[in-house]
């Protein structure tokens, strides 16, 4: 599936490829959904497949006229299907813990009106024209972050967003907590009535696993060119050395995320006055010589588990899977989260490296060697400034170390044993989001740091590109000369580095 950008602030679904970049672009801009002519053609030739299907034959299709699960060998009567439908929409809504952010169901429902659209799933066009209406008029089902195995689909969560088109349930709308029953009242639609197979449809499916996936990706992209930049500001601060970035040597080893790190080192620095001076040091530490090699490894990480997402993302996810040409109600398990699982802690070991690294630098600014004073304040002793913030930064790192134990290692049967191995994708997801947050954190306090040392280069510049970005930086933190409550400006520091963009 693609997305064709129409007037009015629209985009119009197709049945072609999705990509990370183009969900931020409907994000970012605010873009409205509907669907095309041929979106809505495939939909309606399956529905009218499926209830032919039902209508002409005494069969038996799983999750279609059965019980789900274990009770699988359960069937339902034709008149009673409808209410099979609504009765698991409502008992497979069993989330707990924290919710979910509004920009994760948003995701979610973008992402399940794509897959629905495939025409593969046996929804009706007024099923998915009503999660249209809820993400274009920004009504967001209260969804919870515990609950899947990520096998099944996501089971749970998508049981809560799906629980308010049939009027249950709770929304955030224009920032307030309501029922959907108000909000349908509101917009003057009626609950949904699902036909058969639809309940199915919308709660298999890997949509909680994959909004989780995209957002990470999105954040992890800004994330990881502030890495390189602040990086490059402790390289100057610390009076390092260009050498290690050279092309030439990383052309040998030749891993591309490792050589596309060097350059842009090189580019952050050119016209340095600090790099290009004379260096007392032979060699600089592995924190700060082998940036290329560790960040470079991480944006490999990030390339790959881009690829399998997107393919995630324009897949059909739901069971059974109809194929109305061929005439085959298939029963498989396309909704299984092992891919996603593999990658997200993929992803998420990558992305803690990050901090990893960068919590080393901060030590060796603080340390008080090459010409900069002992926890950068000029009166160390009875002032700590900068000691405690490394510990903040120590902290965190520990944390992600705890986060990055893999989910997807991890299976707990369910359902009698019917579903005897899940992935765990889940779990990985929610804890992803939570290592992003903890390496914004602590690329914060390296750049809080890094810019605090490179006052003590002055009258010496930077480069344009950094000295640039710190004029900014200083409308907001300023030098510390005397201890100061630190956290307030950390936390606009991390801020900071969530807006500022790199071109």
């Amino acid at each position: 599936m693609s997305i064709n950008f129409a007037t009015n602030n629209t985009v119009e679904i197709t049945i072609e490829d999705l990509t990370i970049e183009k969900v931020e672009e409907i994000l970012t801009f605010g873009y409205r959904l509907k669907l095309s002519e041929v979106a809505k053609h495939r939909i309606q030739k399956c529905r009218d497949y499926l209830d032919k299907k039902m209508a002409d034959e005494d069969k038996v299709f799983y999750g279609i006229n059965t019980g789900f699960g274990s009770l699988c060998n359960t069937v339902v009567s034709n008149d009673e299907l409808s209410q099979l439908q609504e009765n698991l929409v409502k008992s497979h809504a069993c989330g707990m813990g924290k919710e979910s952010s509004t920009t994760i169901v948003k995701l979610m429902l973008l992402l399940k009106i794509q897959g629905l659209s495939y025409g593969h799933s046996g929804v009706s066009i007024e099923t998915v024209q009503r999660l249209i209406d809820f993400y274009n008029n920004d009504i967001f089902p209260v969804v919870y972050e515990q609950g899947s195995l990520g096998a099944s689909g996501d089971l749970s969560p998508l049981a809560h967003m799906s629980l308010a088109l049939l009027g249950l349930g709770e929304v955030i709308h224009k920032g307030k907590r309501t029922t959907a029953a108000k909000v349908l009242k509101e917009y003057n639609w009626k609950p949904i009535v699902l036909q058969s197979k639809e309940g199915l449809a919308l709660l298999n499916g890997t949509q909680f696993m994959s909004a989780h996936g995209v957002w990470a990706l999105i954040k992890a992209k800004q994330l990881f060119k502030m890495s390189n930049l602040v990086a490059s500001v402790s390289i100057d601060a610390y009076d390092g050395r260009i050498q290690p970035f050279l092309d030439n040597v990383h052309i040998v080893r030749n891993h591309k995320g490792q050589l596309y790190v060097a350059r842009a080192v090189r580019e952050y620095l050119e016209g340095s006055e600090i790099i290009t001076r004379h260096k007392v040091n032979v060699q600089d530490p592995y924190s700060f010589r082998c940036i290329p090699q560790v960040h470079g490894a991480t944006k490999d990480a990030m390339d790959y588990v881009t690829t399998v997402i997107e393919t995630e993302i324009n897949s059909v996810t739901d069971n059974p899977t109809i194929f109305p040409d061929e005439d085959l109600v298939v029963s498989a398990g396309n909704f299984h989260g092992q891919p996603l699982a593999l990658v997200l802690d993929h992803l998420t070991i990558a992305i803690a490296e990050l901090a990893s690294i960068a919590e080393r630098r901060t030590v060796k600014l603080i340390s008080g060697t090459r010409d900069l004073p002992p926890f950068l304040v000029a009166n160390p002793g009875l002032n700590s400034g900068f000691m405690i913030p490394q510990y903040t930064a120590a902290s965190i790192v520990s944390k992600n170390k705890q986060l990055c134990s893999p989910c997807s290692v991890d299976t707990i049967d369910s359902s009698n044993g019917q579903e005897d191995h899940v992935s765990m994708g889940a779990n990985a997801a929610t804890k992803l989001l939570e290592v992003i947050t903890n390496v914004e954190s602590v690329i914060a306090i390296e750049l809080f740091t890094g810019a605090q040392a490179l006052e003590f280069r002055r009258p010496l510049k930077s480069s344009i590109i950094i000295e640039q970005m710190l004029k900014q930086y200083r409308k907001e933190v300023s030098f510390i000369t005397n201890d100061i409550v630190m956290q307030t400006e950390m936390q606009k520091t991390a801020d900071f580095i969530r807006k500022y963009k790199i071109v």
